[in-house]
């Protein structure tokens, strides 16, 4: 009796654990079909900078993704595809809201006096209907918590770090998240040196928490060649101070 209620015991968890995997695969399997957007990304983007008059030719393709997004479970997929998912969306609902608008100086110059872009309810994903500002503060930063997110989400301002030209994918997500956080902190038009004053972007002052309020220390990790020697050289010395943020659209 002991004998088979042992061997009984065993086959339960055996198939426990069978079901725990099985679920594990099944969820690590389901990748979200970002081939509309990686085509409109091709051919409307170069080098950050947007072609929206030409986008908006092609708006009823971007709204075929945008359908697709709002079809698919987020829960159902594994966390690096959720946390690409959720940056594809913001980026992909940034852009339509500008082609929207379009043409328009600046995304600051939508959503009218009391309401602005970020607040507006239109962002349908997965079958919610959310703000740019949900998915960021209540889906991407407290979700993720990794401050890599700021140079991956674009505000479609020219001082905002660029758009890159493909969709962000769950199996290459840490590789593309550190070149975006290289690529801009080692841009000497958004961060620089100059004597002992650090010159960073505004985004570490609006987020500061997101960086441990030290955004030397952050900027550190990523620099490169001569200016990550010359920060090492003076970090005893060095006073951050922030640049002023050009909301201009980036668009031709």
């Amino acid at each position: 009796m002991r004998v088979l209620r042992f061997v009984t015991t065993c086959a339960i968890f055996v198939f426990g654990v069978f079901l725990l995997v099985s679920s594990s695969s099944s969820q690590a399997e389901t990748i979200v079909d970002n081939a509309i957007y990686a085509e409109l990304l091709e051919k409307y983007l170069q080098d950050g900078v947007v072609n929206y008059e030409g986008l908006k030719t092609e708006e009823t393709r971007l709204d075929q993704y945008l359908a697709l997004l709002d079809q698919t479970d987020p829960d159902a997929l594994a966390r690096n595809e959720q946390f690409a998912f959720y940056m594809n969306a913001y980026n992909a609902y940034t852009l339509k809201l500008i082609v929207e608008h379009y043409p328009v100086k600046s995304i600051k110059d939508i959503g009218g006096l009391f309401k602005s872009p970020w607040k507006i309810k239109f962002c349908k994903v997965g079958g919610e209907t959310l703000t740019l500002d949900d998915i960021e503060h209540n889906i991407l930063r407290p979700r993720f918590q990794d401050a890599r997110v700021h140079f991956a989400i674009n505000c479609a301002a020219k001082d905002c770090p660029p758009l890159i030209s493909v969709p962000y994918q769950g199996a290459m997500l840490d590789q593309q998240l550190d070149a975006n956080t290289r690529a801009f902190l080692n841009n000497p038009a958004k961060t620089y040196l100059d004597g002992d004053t650090l010159w960073v972007s505004s985004i570490f002052k609006w987020f500061g928490e997101d960086f441990n309020k030290d955004p030397l220390s952050f900027v550190l990790t990523y620099a490169e060649g001569d200016f990550k020697q010359r920060l090492e050289d003076a970090k005893d010395r060095i006073k951050v101070k922030y640049l002023k943020y050009d909301w201009s659209l980036n668009g031709q």
